[in-house]
């Protein structure tokens, strides 16, 4: 709302961008989640507004601020660590431009000490490998790298130049950029990280596209220095999902909210103030006819989102683990050692959570067994816990300890996979009935 009355100057386009903000599926999705990624997106705004707000008064106070909660965006979400760069360059070309230099001082003092313990991070091994997992170049990229050079035709000198690291990096880079501007992504089918948005659904209502496109339109051809920072928001905020894996990425590009729905608002002021003296009502039933178009998207969206969704993709928020912990508990006095697959991710941390379990003793336990491989830190155990593979379920009757009579073996496995003779005690099924897991007795 303050950005776009900033802007538009004008109540009412404030209060769309506010209720399109309020009602649109990206925002509303993620805000339901909880994520820190929320957090990220609000301080990088709210740094946004106050560079706007700078921009017309050039208070060194509004820069300062600015400066202290793109700060604090850095270690909300890591979205904000490749974005701001790019806004503190344009920050101090404005600065530079305005003949304000004295102001940069602050400004990059303040940010300097929120940068510091992440450049930190980059000596520091277990800093890295979340990057290093993410890595647009990881080692299948390089792997296609070397089958190119191997296989092409052309000189090696040239063969060397075409086929790289960079090369690569470039090509992937721009093409998940442009997939995450891909009206079908935005406006028809959304992610495919289904715990981010609602699967087949769009983040973005299309009755509203045409107002956002002439919201850009509108920036690019006649904006001032301030709109154009609202379009080179919009525009930048998808670069965090276009340097990694599995773009497009609804919650890498959560630093784009609320630009889209500020661009929508610009497009709405330009097309009604087209219409005044033109129509017999001045825009006004375009803005009621939009308006009830949002709320008829929505109210189709909120129906798949509250009665379809939860029992239809409870798989992918590992639905069931609760549960299973919940059982464990009940029973955990009565047994000597207890297995549990790894087939749905790391099952660890739902029982220090659920448990919940005491984290000093979690981290002093001697039976705790850990490694590193695969750019990965791997949980196998601790206290009487042991965790394996899924494929690893059916030799567990060769491990000592469950050939010896004496023990009492728990096994949480995936349905149907488990040794012979063992006795069966509960399955655990997602929403939609499907099983999930079984507990097994030996």
């Amino acid at each position: 709302y303050l950005i776009t009355k900033k802007l538009t100057k004008n109540s009412a386009f404030s209060l769309i961008a506010a209720f399109l903000t309020s009602v649109s599926p990206w925002g509303l999705f993620l805000s339901r989640v909880a994520v820190e990624a929320n957090l990220g997106a609000f301080l990088f705004a709210l740094g946004l507004y106050l560079l706007i707000s700078w921009l017309t008064d050039y208070r060194q106070r509004e820069l300062a601020f600015a400066a202290l909660f793109w700060g604090l965006s850095l270690h909300a979400y890591n979205s904000a660590r490749v974005l701001i760069p790019v806004f503190m360059v344009l920050t101090t070309m404005f600065v530079i431009k305005e003949k304000k230099g004295k102001q940069l001082l602050m400004f990059f003092l303040i940010l300097l000490i929120f940068w510091l313990p992440i450049v930190g991070q980059f000596f520091n091994r277990s800093g890295t490998v979340r990057f290093e997992w993410v890595s647009l170049i990881d080692q299948g990229k390089i792997s296609q790298i070397i089958q190119k050079r191997e296989t092409s035709t052309l000189p090696k000198t040239i063969t060397r130049a075409v086929y790289n690291r960079p090369t690569f990096f470039v090509f992937y880079a721009l093409r998940n950029y442009f997939v995450n501007l891909s009206p079908k992504y935005l406006f028809f089918r959304g992610g495919s990280h289904y715990q981010f948005s609602l699967p087949n659904h769009e983040l973005l209502y299309l009755v509203a596209a045409p107002f956002l496109l002439l919201g850009l339109i509108k920036i690019l051809i006649k904006g001032n220095k301030e709109e154009r920072l609202i379009g080179l928001w919009f525009f930048a905020s998808f670069i965090p999902s276009a340097i990694t894996k599995d773009a497009p990425h609804v919650l890498r590009s959560i630093l784009v909210l609320p630009s889209p729905m500020i661009l929508t608002a610009l497009g709405l002021q330009l097309t009604v103030n087209f219409l005044k003296g033109r129509s017999k009502f001045g825009g006004k039933l375009l803005i009621f006819v939009l308006t009830l178009a949002v709320f008829v998207s929505f109210g189709r969206w909120w129906n798949d989102y509250s009665n379809i969704y939860p029992k239809a993709y409870s798989w992918s928020w590992q639905y069931g683990y609760k549960e299973v912990v919940s059982y464990i508990k009940s029973v955990y006095e009565k047994y000597d050692k207890i297995f549990f697959t790894k087939r749905y991710g790391e099952p660890h941390e739902f029982i220090l959570f659920y448990f919940p379990w005491d984290p000093g003793k979690y981290q002093e336990d001697p039976n705790k067994k850990w490694d590193f491989h695969a750019n990965w830190y791997w949980i196998d155990g601790f206290d009487k816990f042991e965790f394996i593979n899924d494929w690893e379920i059916q030799e567990v009757v060769n491990k000592p300890i469950v050939q010896n009579t004496k023990y009492k073996i728990l096994l949480i496995t995936s349905p149907g996979n488990y040794p012979e003779e063992w006795n069966k005690l509960k399955m655990i099924n997602y929403l939609d009935e499907k099983p999930v897991f079984e507990i097994l007795e030996k």
